[in-house]
């Protein structure tokens, strides 16, 4: 039986990934990333850095950020206390999907994780008050290459769970840049499952 129960997405690069629960009065415990085991909807990537995050308030919207070459991330999120709304949006020129966006609701209860491979925006909204996110990346966090796109962009046309008014966002976020204008960076490898 496997540990994993594995999703894909309308974008097949982009899965849903839910560990196993394994519980008993005391509670449960889950392997929440194991390479052997990711290794199958992943293909091989190795994780370099951890971070987590923590928001306050119901509303909370972080994205849409990406880091453009030569230090590209590959993440794989998963939240510790609360939920959210995450979204991926594919920057990669020559994908057939390019510049659609998926959608999912990632849950502490529920433990769902899913993977935002290189050349894709990615972000989220916090669904609760007092929620914490965690995520793995494949690259160090560089400066020079952090890049973003406006989380309200029409041509992306992301659908929020929440009002235009109700996002709480950083100043750095309340300017990124429309998609209409991006020239991107990202190019599609078909041979490659996180291009």
């Amino acid at each position: 039986m496997s540990n994993l129960t594995v999703q894909q997405t309308d974008i097949p690069d982009v899965v849903l990934i839910t560990p196993r629960r394994f519980g008993d009065a005391r509670g449960w415990f889950a392997e929440t990333y194991n390479t052997r085991a990711f290794s199958a909807p992943l293909g091989t990537i190795t994780f370099v850095q951890d971070n987590q995050a923590f928001s306050a308030q119901r509303g909370t919207l972080r994205g849409l950020h990406f880091q453009r070459p030569p230090e590209p991330q590959a993440k794989l999120v998963r939240v510790l206390r609360g939920s959210i709304f995450d979204v991926a949006v594919d920057l990669r020129v020559g994908s057939p999907t390019y510049g659609r966006w998926v959608g999912a609701t990632l849950t502490a209860e529920g433990g769902e994780q899913i993977f935002v491979p290189r050349g894709f925006a990615h972000g989220y909204c916090t669904l609760e008050p007092n929620t914490e996110v965690a995520y793995k990346a494949d690259g160090f966090y560089a400066p020079a290459c952090d890049a973003g796109l406006a989380w309200n962009d029409p041509t992306l046309g992301v659908v929020w769970p929440l009002a235009a008014d109700e996002a709480i966002l950083s100043d750095k976020d309340e300017i990124l840049p429309a998609f209409k204008d991006f020239v991107s960076p990202f190019r599609y490898d078909p041979t490659s499952a996180a291009a």
